[in-house]
């Protein structure tokens, strides 16, 4: 057998089945018992996570295992705050909180001979209180519908505050029980779906102009991030001169995203050096969308195939 722990590849191909799984398991007072029969794995964890939604705890993929035909044969889901860990706050007079305790609650399954997930092991005990009438605060059970997803995505473009979009939702839901995520997760999912907000024609603009610099120019460099749905990301761009001054003078460059605003809201990404002069010169720079890991990786990466994959020896940034 073939073991993963495989608890965030899990949780995105249940993503894709979220509405119609929840459909299904709506918490109905029932409580696990052994020999239970689910049609799938995803069936039986949506069961566990409406019964933890019911009794009042967090739930998780604990493992997974697939056989060498790459179908998963065994499944464990555990209580939230199973394992052990350590605070990692630099502050000891203020660690962080932490939710893991030990637990021990869990059920776990196994796909039988006729095609059936039957559930085998079961733990039902909690070594920590159960808190129902907070279940819709634990991130397990946090889920924006496609639906929701859309009206939060437009009411973004045309310019309404998170907190305004969030409560409208909440008021066309009759309430804040009646919402499966929080504000959090809204502002979460705009971060995550924000691209750069150029005005109508401007991004096409903008690519004309990179292509009649490049034609002017080969040694002028220009790079596009594009989304699932090819909307425009970010950019990045460097001019022959840009590339040339890197040679003499990219041993230590400086970055920064912070101190420069624009019209369109969007952190400006220059890469800057020094010249023996003693005069700051443009290494090349990026228009982003949003300042993650993810960005910043592609706009790094774009910047070091710019120069040819030559790392500078040091970097300074705030």
């Amino acid at each position: 057998m073939e073991y993963l722990e495989n608890e965030h590849a899990f949780e995105e191909l249940q993503e894709t089945r979220a509405n119609d799984v929840n459909e299904i398991v709506e918490p109905n007072k029932c409580e696990p018992a052994l020999g239970m029969l689910f049609d799938n794995h995803e069936e039986m964890f949506a069961f566990y996570k409406a019964y933890g939604k019911q009794e009042g705890f967090p739930v998780k993929v604990r493992s997974t295992k697939k056989g060498t035909d790459g179908i998963v044969k065994y499944a464990t889901f555990a209580c939230g705050r199973s394992g052990k860990s350590e605070s990692k706050s630099a502050n000891a007079l203020k660690p962080k909180p932490n939710v893991k305790n030990g637990c021990d609650a869990k059920i776990g399954g196994c796909l039988n001979e006729d095609g059936k997930w039957v559930l085998r092991t079961l733990n039902l005990q909690h070594n920590h209180g159960l808190s129902p009438d907070k279940a819709r605060y634990f991130p397990c059970n946090h889920r924006i519908s496609a639906s929701a997803k859309k009206r939060i995505e437009m009411n973004d473009c045309a310019g309404i505050k998170i907190a305004q979009n969030f409560n409208s939702i909440v008021v066309g839901a009759g309430g804040y029980e009646n919402v499966p995520f929080l504000e959090k997760n809204c502002r979460n999912f705009v971060d995550k779906t924000r691209r750069l907000q150029l005005e109508e024609g401007d991004a096409m603009a903008l690519l004309k102009y990179f292509q009649k610099k490049q034609a002017e120019c080969n040694e002028f460099f220009f790079s596009i991030d594009l989304d699932e749905e090819d909307r425009l990301k970010n950019v990045f761009w460097a001019d022959s001169r840009s590339r040339a001054a890197y040679k003499y003078f990219g041993d230590v460059i400086t970055f920064d995203t912070t101190y420069l605003t624009n019209k369109y809201d969007m952190p400006f990404a220059p890469f800057v050096a020094v010249n023996h002069h003693g005069q700051s010169i443009l290494l090349g720079c990026g228009l982003i969308s949003r300042e993650d890991t993810e960005t910043f990786t592609w706009l790094f990466e774009a910047w070091l195939s710019c120069m040819s994959d030559s790392s500078p020896l040091g970097i300074i940034t705030d």
